[in-house]
């Protein structure tokens, strides 16, 4: 891209950092019980204060409020929202396109900051304004370069008070090994690289777990080691007794699907559509979130038995999916 295009494009996305998103959105619905524990229940959450009317009212809250981290989701849209960049719905589609227009193909999530002011009680309705924050100067990284894209969203009430706040960043990229192709004007044109999965953030509380599916081929469950509770995802303390101290057992693999969802957009490089996204019962009894794979969409149904599977990308990166149980 010659200087001068490259002045015009930095211009052009600039301008966008500021803006809203679109407008606010108000949920359809105010904190109620059924979606709390719908939540709970998927997330394998037990806390009384949020599933107990009777020992809610013992706690500080005094009656049952909602889990701090359901507070994007009394606010998320339908995926009619989402079809895509070809049409842009919002600002934040827009900005994706202009990049994606220009050679900027692959997204890469990088990470998510979320803070929660309080509790959310019964009958609040939940507002949220999303703003494109900011957009970083064109960085090279270990996947290419490009722009990390943050947005922030806030969270309000009905009554305009402040429930907390969410920022996340994304890159948007030329893949690093495009090979280049002289033009006529002499310049030089990415012929981009099948673009890749996004990759999940890794830390110290879950790195670990990921390196054991890349190199032992297993799903591991992390493991309390003084009262030997299994625990999924991995987190740094034990729920039951407040232990830092765990190992990790391998799953056996075989499981149930708790429950399922069909995803047709947003459609991102990097992903075969439809996905069907599920939630398994291990039989070790932990939960976890997967893609079902080797099954129609028509054909999958809540409580089929199914199989981990480690699946390996184009470029190497290790994922465990799930696929029906041989029969």
């Amino acid at each position: 891209m010659s200087d001068e295009k490259k002045k015009a494009l930095e211009a052009q996305i600039r301008a966008f950092v500021g803006k809203p998103v679109g407008p606010v959105v108000v949920g359809r619905d105010p904190v109620n019980e059924p979606m709390i524990r719908q939540w709970c229940d998927a997330m394998g959450e037990t806390h009384p204060a949020y599933l107990d009317a009777d020992a809610a009212k013992k706690t500080v809250h005094g009656e049952i409020v909602a889990p701090p981290t359901m507070l994007q989701a009394w606010v998320m849209e339908g995926w009619a929202m989402h079809e895509g960049y070809d049409e842009p719905k919002n600002e934040q589609h827009r900005l994706h396109k202009v990049l994606a227009d220009n050679g900027y193909t692959g997204v890469l999530g990088t990470n998510t900051e979320e803070n929660y002011t309080r509790y959310l009680r019964l009958g609040e309705t939940v507002k949220a304004l999303t703003v494109i924050d900011s957009i970083s100067e064109e960085k090279a990284t270990g996947v290419g370069i490009g722009y990390f894209i943050t947005t922030k969203t806030t969270f309000e009430n009905q009554d305009g008070e402040d429930l907390g706040s969410m920022s996340f960043r994304v890159l948007r990229f030329k893949p690093a090994n495009a090979q280049a192709a002289a033009s006529k004007e002499g310049e030089s044109k990415a012929t981009a690289q099948k673009p890749s999965r996004i990759k999940p953030p890794m830390g110290h509380d879950n790195g670990w777990w990921w390196e054991k599916v890349a190199s032992d081929g297993v799903i591991p469950i992390q493991r309390c080691t003084s009262c030997q509770k299994l625990r999924h995802p991995p987190r740094p303390m034990c729920d039951a007794c407040g232990s830092q101290g765990f190992d990790a057992i391998a799953a056996s693999g075989r499981a149930t699907v708790h429950t399922f969802t069909v995803i047709h957009y947003p459609q991102f490089p990097g992903y075969e559509y439809p996905i069907v996204s599920i939630i398994v019962d291990l039989e070790e009894g932990e939960r976890m979130a997967s893609t079902l794979v080797d099954c129609k969409p028509e054909d999958v149904s809540i409580g089929m038995a199914v199989e981990a599977v480690i699946h390996e990308d184009e470029d190497g990166f290790k994922i465990p999916f799930f696929r029906p149980a041989a029969r």
